[in-house]
């Protein structure tokens, strides 16, 4: 299987947290990470890059939600930006106004579940 670079977007040190158990799957199954969150610290030896800092990271295949809505309003251009390939809105990160924005832009936008892909080998 290749490996994708996959963006965390709300990645956490918090190793009960489902965005944790994401990078600990993609890891696992061989992908790149790069966790983006406000939360400081490391996840599975990565360093959390500050969100609010809006890094610039190259050749991105798939952003991985894990904000709310709500959440996601500051930083939609930003992931745009990105240029993945897709964006995976995990379950609570629904958004449709960022999804059909994403669509229009060319990137695969899907209502899923990182960790649920991950087990059914459709990542």
């Amino acid at each position: 299987m290749e490996s994708k670079k996959t963006v965390i977007i709300g990645a956490t040190p918090n190793q009960s947290r489902y965005a944790y158990f994401a990078a600990e799957r993609l890891t696992s199954n061989g992908h790149t990470i790069v966790p983006v969150g406000i939360k400081k610290g490391e996840v599975i030896g990565e360093p959390i890059l500050d969100l609010r800092q809006l890094p610039n990271i190259p050749d991105v295949d798939t952003v991985t939600l894990y904000l709310s809505e709500r959440n996601q309003e500051n930083w939609e251009e930003y992931i745009l930006n990105l240029k993945p390939k897709r964006i995976i809105f995990n379950p609570g990160a629904e958004n449709p106004s960022l999804f059909e924005k994403a669509q229009k832009e060319g990137i695969e936008a899907m209502d899923a579940c990182t960790l649920v892909m991950l087990s059914a080998n459709t990542y």
